[in-house]
């Protein structure tokens, strides 16, 4: 029997080939690296706040948090606070309470 080869698009050279629709949009606007990772992390806290009850900031035709979450993500609606930037959170000392 012969082996079933490969079959390769030889008419559309390499550099021609479609990239993905979405592959230039995955990153949160604002954010200067542009992180993938970021993007993911700040989504998936939203879809979870939207499970949990809150409300969505933009109309969505679906029904699953998870892709209300990314878009409203993409669209920079989501707010988000890089750590690394961020400015220190200051420690308030406790009051001693007062026995009497």
């Amino acid at each position: 029997m012969r082996k079933k080869e490969a079959m390769i698009d030889t008419k559309t050279p390499a550099a021609e080939t479609p990239a993905r629709p979405h592959d230039d949009h995955i990153c949160i606007p604002g954010d200067p690296e542009g992180s993938i990772y970021r993007f993911i992390i700040v989504a998936a806290k939203r879809a979870r706040q939207l499970q949990s009850g809150n409300r969505q900031k933009i109309q969505h035709p679906s029904k699953k948090m998870t892709r209300v979450a990314i878009d409203e993500t993409r669209r920079g609606l989501v707010p988000f606070m890089d750590p690394e930037t961020a400015p220190p959170v200051e420690e308030q000392e406790e009051e001693p309470l007062n026995d009497q």
